[in-house]
């Protein structure tokens, strides 16, 4: 009978985060389509190089710090919420010191 009162709180709380995390995966993946990114891979690596993609930077990363909060009554989502605080912070942080900004083939040659 005890095992029955842990269980089902426990199965809520993984169907809970993995529906938290295929949403936020598959938002990712249209921005990266939106954006003109191959892959949503591709999108996390590249620095933002329109206003556009800074602003999905920000969200990117607040987005990430919401869900690290809510890791603080739930652990679980602690977990998900590092990813995009991680890749969000490091697009702004691209962002601010001006890489993306520049293509390398119009930079004069030595």
């Amino acid at each position: 009978m005890r095992f029955g009162i842990i269980a089902i709180p426990a199965v809520l709380a993984v169907v809970v985060v993995g529906l938290v995390a295929v949403r936020f995966w598959r938002n990712l993946g249209r921005q990266a389509r939106r954006a003109g990114y191959a892959s949503t891979g591709d999108f996390l690596r590249a620095a933002p190089r329109t206003d556009d993609e800074k602003r999905d930077a920000v969200d990117l990363t607040l987005k990430g710090l919401v869900v690290c909060v809510l890791g603080l009554l739930f652990p679980p989502f602690l977990l998900i919420g590092l990813f995009p605080l991680f890749y969000g912070a490091r697009k702004l942080a691209y962002a601010s010191m001006g890489l993306g900004l520049v293509d390398d083939a119009e930079q004069p040659g030595a």
